[in-house]
């Protein structure tokens, strides 16, 4: 029984580590990840503008961050950006900028992109942004090429339900979904995260792991908060064992030295 418990916690540790990135939203993410055979996740894009103003810097930056690494997921930008608004001016902005950011990703040979949904509670109705965001999902991947993933990530939905609506009338095996732990702990904490791991397991390609308090979304160390990421991370080797995960705080040594504590890499 021991050897059995011995062996599952090194499957769960090697399947993990090949699989984890870190986001360069911290500074320290590039030499981290060459020091501990990670991925990065390209975030400097995440602020549209970036991909307009100053380009050339921002290019430089990361270009430099990807030298001696070999995996690479890319954060789409996100601000003020709704595929499923009411205004068609708006959806076109949306439409302009995530085409824009799948060129730039392409050309840096990433293939998976994470995308925020763009809901707002207060704003739309869970009904029609569904349809209106599945229309433009489909458009949008109709002349992407076969090995682009596009994954879809919870921001400030209440619950797992209407994301996974989505992607699944989208129906493309090249849409799926990216766990946000530390966003379902704030504005989806009515349900358990092992609710969300379960309703998203089926379609889930992607995890952002970050801790927080439950009242705000601060992007904490993973071992600074109330949630339980290493449950998060056994249970979604468990349930979608190819998922990839990012880990996405400000600065990562001190996520990196937990995840050693835990057994976990």
């Amino acid at each position: 029984m021991l050897a059995a418990a011995r062996s599952e916690v090194n499957s769960v540790k090697n399947n993990f580590s090949r699989r984890l990135y870190f986001s360069t939203i911290a500074n320290d993410a590039a030499e981290i990840a060459r020091e501990n055979g990670a991925g990065i996740e390209i975030a400097e894009f995440c602020t549209a503008f970036n991909m307009d103003t100053e380009f050339e810097i921002w290019d430089d930056k990361v270009r430099k961050e990807m030298r001696g690494i070999e995996k690479f997921t890319f954060h789409a930008p996100f601000n003020e950006l709704c595929p499923g608004a009411i205004d068609p001016l708006i959806v076109e902005v949306a439409r302009r900028r995530y085409e824009q950011a799948y060129k730039l990703m392409s050309g840096y040979g990433i293939s998976k992109m994470i995308v925020h949904s763009g809901f707002v509670p207060q704003m739309y109705f869970e009904n029609w942004f569904t349809e209106h965001s599945v229309k433009f999902w489909k458009e949008f991947l109709a002349d992407k090429s076969a090995d682009f993933e596009l994954c879809l990530e919870n921001t400030l939905e209440n619950s797992p339900e209407m994301l996974c609506n989505i992607v699944k009338n989208v129906n493309d095996k090249r849409f799926k979904l990216c766990l946000d732990v530390g966003h379902a702990a704030v504005s989806g904490a009515k349900f358990p995260l092992s609710n969300w791991i379960e309703r998203f397991a089926p379609l889930l390609s992607h995890v952002h792991l970050h801790n927080n308090f439950g009242e705000k979304d601060t992007h904490n160390a993973l071992c600074d908060g109330k949630i339980d990421v290493a449950f998060a991370i056994r249970r979604v080797a468990e349930l979608a064992p190819t998922a990839t995960f990012t880990i996405e705080t400000s600065e990562i040594r001190a996520s990196v030295d937990w995840l050693k504590s835990e057994g976990l890499l």
